[in-house]
């Protein structure tokens, strides 16, 4: 079999079952290449439109104040009264490639890939399959001899919103990679204190297959306000009399992973004997597990010079927590927002 594409007589040197993928394979690369192409022009106009955005500013603000236009738009304050006039409520704020990743989030389901580092022990595919029955539509891979980027491809090309890579170190669950697709964010977490439903105090039940709703508390910062719309992407919405659900609790920066059934008792019909809050029952289905964000990307895994959005950087003197605003600041923001 000849194997350089370029070399005359391939199709007819090839094997019947190799004849058709290349073409394919061509298309699919030309697909990526252009739609990387459009979001990297798209990239490349926010800081046109973010100067225009401004100037738009600044002349809304000399006519509401009664002011003089400022000098250095008078040349343009024409042109820009125009567009002024036209604006709505979803084109008077400034909006960016961010606000765009999670477009179709509520709207259309996510297709979640779950996959685990090479030659994974037993203790971590078992973690994988109880992670993949935490996220309705996910779909188990094994590793195998993939590659990211080839990994990624895949996923590119069956349509997945959403790949999860977990790792581990002799044996014990420690990572986890969760990419958006096509063209990122990515957050990188740490693992600890990993709890698997079999080493659960009591039996779990079993793993209900329902859209869990999700609790998510103390997410209150820039960053952590953007590590709960990575999270929440991974579910579809939940349906209103769901008893299923999911909690990520964070406290200093950690965030406290649970997975609860709950059940309401009832009574006979009527007001007067409606069951009380305090009568639902809560059963821990598992796992249970500890995430801490060290890293967050604008973009994906296989792409190379991507910007770094934050970064963890535990040896300064004072550490700042990121996922949640100080006491004081959120007390001040409720008192404006009053």
């Amino acid at each position: 079999v000849r194997q350089r594409v370029g070399r005359p007589g391939l199709w007819s040197a090839q094997p019947h079952c190799l004849r058709g993928t290349l073409p394919r394979l061509g298309a699919m690369l030309r697909r990526n290449a252009r739609l990387r192409k459009e979001y990297l022009y798209k990239k490349a106009l926010e800081d046109r439109e973010a100067s225009t955005f401004e100037k738009k500013r600044k002349l809304k603000e000399a006519l509401s104040e009664g002011k003089a236009i400022p000098t250095e738009i008078r040349g343009e304050d024409k042109k820009l009264r125009k567009t002024l006039d036209l604006q709505d409520e979803r084109t008077q704020e400034l909006r960016s490639s961010i606000d765009d990743e999670y477009a179709y989030m509520g709207v259309k389901d996510p297709k979640i890939l779950l996959t685990t580092s090479r030659d994974p022990s037993s203790r971590l595919m078992q973690f994988q399959k109880e992670l993949r029955l935490l996220f309705p539509g996910a779909q188990r891979v094994n590793r195998g001899a993939y590659v990211v980027k080839d990994l990624l491809q895949l996923a590119r090309s069956h349509d997945i919103s959403d790949v999860i890579i977990v790792h581990e170190h002799r044996g014990e669950p420690d990572g986890m990679v969760i990419c958006h697709l096509p063209f990122g964010p990515t957050a990188y977490f740490g693992l600890s204190n990993v709890v698997l439903r079999h080493d659960l105090p009591d039996k779990p039940p079993n793993v209900s297959e329902a859209n869990p709703h999700l609790v998510f508390h103390n997410f209150t910062a820039k960053v952590g306000r953007r590590l709960k719309t990575i999270l929440q992407a991974l579910f579809p919405p939940p349906k209103q009399l769901g008893e299923r659900v999911i909690t990520f609790a964070n406290n200093h920066d950690t965030i406290h992973f649970r997975h609860h059934t709950f059940t309401r008792p009832t009574g006979p019909s009527g007001d007067e004997h409606r069951s009380k809050a305090g009568k639902v029952e809560l059963n821990e289905c598992g796992p249970r597990f500890q995430m801490r964000l060290f890293r967050l990307e604008l973009g994906a895994i296989d792409m190379k010079g991507v910007e770094v959005e934050w970064v963890l950087r535990p040896y300064f003197n004072r550490q700042r927590e990121a996922l949640a605003e100080p006491e004081e600041e959120e007390a001040e923001a409720d008192t404006a927002i009053k």
